[in-house]
């Protein structure tokens, strides 16, 4: 079984033994309250001023792997939102296929022979009167921070995050640990073609901390709604472009980034021949290729209009 089922086997399990262990701890807090109400009334008022200011005011300077990351220095996120056209366009789909074609035919045989997004063909998702990429993430998963990398590139295409970029380490404890990524949580971004909501939904000690709407957990319900030994449940990383277009499951493998810090995957991102580029870049094509169809091939001039974002919009 490769790394991909694996992980989305122990996202199930994890969610399921997550909320049963929350029921537990709401059955002990109610005791806990009628044992002592009073006390700990004040108690939760000062956790809730605490959690609610730093909320309001999220930090910039926490270490990797802390709540909110550590902000990039200029020359990194720069690197990151800037890579040239040229280069991108000279590493086209890059080794996404090669990579789906080694798990969709073992542990995603249920995705077998189809491409790295899927299809599909509903009422555009909108927001802001924009179409809505969605995206459905955890601090602690490995494959969404190699995705996030991609995101980041295709979305620099189309506006800018108007927060800045902050790195972040998958969990150390999961398969390919301490994966270098950045981190959603809190990210601001702005584009006239489209809307990018974010939601990293838990961190990286698995515990909750971006809850989806009820739309979006609606939408995640019905696109990838998954069961494994019996259990059923949604996986990460989910991304739905306005409807059209959906990403269910892993395209390029975490162990790229092994060992690589922030800076040297920036730096990699303009080297079309590095194995990073092929796969970050190479993925980010098809994110692009997938905004152009959603949007009705509206962005930048160029964008959508190159050769190798043509080339692949027909498989998204």
């Amino acid at each position: 079984m490769s790394k991909a089922a694996r992980l989305r086997e122990k996202s199930v399990r994890e969610r399921i033994a997550a909320q049963q262990a929350a029921a537990r701890r709401k059955e002990q807090r109610r005791r806990m309250w009628l044992f002592g109400g009073t006390i700990l009334a004040v108690i939760a008022v000062v956790v809730g001023i605490i959690v609610g200011y730093d909320l309001r005011t999220p930090s910039t300077t926490t270490a990797a792997g802390g709540a909110n990351g550590t902000v990039l220095p200029a020359s990194t996120a720069d690197a990151i939102t800037d890579v040239p056209a040229a280069t991108l366009n000279k590493v086209a789909g890059g080794s996404v296929l090669s990579y789906q074609a080694a798990n969709t035919a073992t542990s995603w045989s249920g995705y077998a022979g189809l491409p790295p997004i899927v299809k599909v063909n509903n009422s555009l998702l909108t927001s802001g009167g924009k179409p809505e990429m969605l995206y459905i993430g955890a601090e602690f998963c490995p494959y969404c921070a190699a995705t996030r990398w991609a995101m980041a590139v295709a979305l620099s295409r189309f506006g800018h995050f108007t927060t800045p970029l902050r790195g972040f380490h998958s969990s150390p404890t999961d398969v390919d640990p301490s994966t270098p990524t950045l981190t959603f949580y809190q990210a601001a971004y702005t584009s006239k073609y489209l809307t990018f909501t974010p939601v990293e939904n838990e961190n990286i000690s698995r515990g909750a901390l971006q809850p989806t709407t009820s739309a979006e957990q609606a939408l995640w319900v019905k696109y990838d709604t998954t069961t494994t030994d019996g259990e059923t449940g949604q996986g990460y990383p989910f991304i739905d472009f306005g409807n059209k277009a959906l990403l269910k499951y892993p395209v390029f493998d975490p162990s790229i980034l092994k060992g690589l810090t922030w800076a040297q995957v920036a730096t990699d991102l303009h080297n079309p021949a590095s194995p990073v580029a092929q796969a970050v870049d190479g993925t980010a094509n098809y994110f692009t290729a997938a905004i152009c169809h959603m949007t009705g091939n509206k962005g930048p001039a160029g964008v959508c209009t190159a050769s190798s974002i043509k080339k692949l919009e027909p498989s998204v």
